[in-house]
């Protein structure tokens, strides 16, 4: 638009930094406020657990940049919008797992479609493992709350430690589906010495005790919620979006620029001794 003006613009653009730039630039003289939903990939690998905002970032961004990584560009964004809108009007929402309804990701419709099969299931353990992610219906609510406080500066924006497990999350997905599914808990050793994937075969896991498990499910997350982020069960997300994958056939719209997640049946066959 030419014209017009806003309180708040939320940009959630995750490749080259320059798109980020030029928006922020022709919009800083007539909006409030410039949200940019980045993530906790712009922390430099990997973050121990409980780090903070003020945890050191990656190396290398620019906001003038064409595309390079993702870490790199989510944070070229980040620099993009508070070079516009300055450090007291950007807010930098270091999100991490995103799940719920519309994923395009297909890590929770995968879990719900593989457990809907019935059967056993590989469940890779152990089932206390502790979870962070953020339903994207209250990754949208703490936003319009955090523009209604004019918030800025960075917050990492996920669960806090000991909202969901491993074990919440795949009960959760038995009990929506009502499938005859039997969860076969798995030492993490056994699953990562049949040479599965951590995150990409066995989505959202991450075996306790590894830099992925400390940088992606580890996050100290006490600012956003001081700043009022409230987080639904877990069996209210993964119920809401199996009601959603149900509605439309099961297939997920995956992002076509990513690979596909989940576990060849024959492999998880082969593990469980099948």
């Amino acid at each position: 638009a030419h014209d017009g003006e806003w309180d708040a613009v939320v940009d959630t653009w995750s490749a080259a930094p320059r798109p980020v730039r030029d928006a922020a630039r022709l919009l800083r003289d007539r909006a409030g406020r410039y949200v940019y939903v980045s993530t906790c990939s712009v922390y430099a690998w990997a973050p121990p657990a409980g780090y903070t905002e003020e945890a050191p970032l990656v190396e290398g961004a620019d906001a003038d940049a064409d595309r390079t990584d993702y870490a790199r560009d989510k944070l070229g964004g980040e620099l993009a919008a508070t070079g516009a809108f300055g450090s007291d009007r950007a807010l930098l929402v270091r999100s991490g797992l995103i799940l719920g309804r519309y994923e395009n990701m297909g890590r929770l419709p995968w879990w719900l479609n593989r457990i809907a099969r019935g059967g056993p299931v590989l469940a890779p353990g152990p089932r206390d493992l502790p979870l962070q992610y953020v339903d994207v219906r209250d990754l949208a609510g703490w936003i319009l709350g955090a523009v209604e406080q004019e918030l800025s500066g960075p917050y990492n924006l996920m669960s806090p430690q000991g909202h969901a497990t491993m074990g919440t999350l795949l009960d959760a997905c038995v009990r929506a589906t009502g499938a005859d599914a039997e969860l076969r808990w798995t030492d993490p050793q056994v699953v990562l010495d049949a040479g599965i994937e951590p995150w990409s075969e066995l989505p959202v896991w991450i075996p306790p005790g590894s830099e992925g498990h400390d940088a992606l499910h580890g996050a100290d997350v006490s600012r956003a919620v001081a700043a009022g982020l409230r987080c639904r069960p877990v069996t209210e997300t993964v119920a809401d979006t199996w009601s959603w994958l149900r509605g439309i056939g099961g297939s997920v719209p995956r992002r076509p620029d990513l690979p596909p997640v989940g576990l060849d049946p024959a492999v998880e066959a082969k593990v469980l001794g099948l």
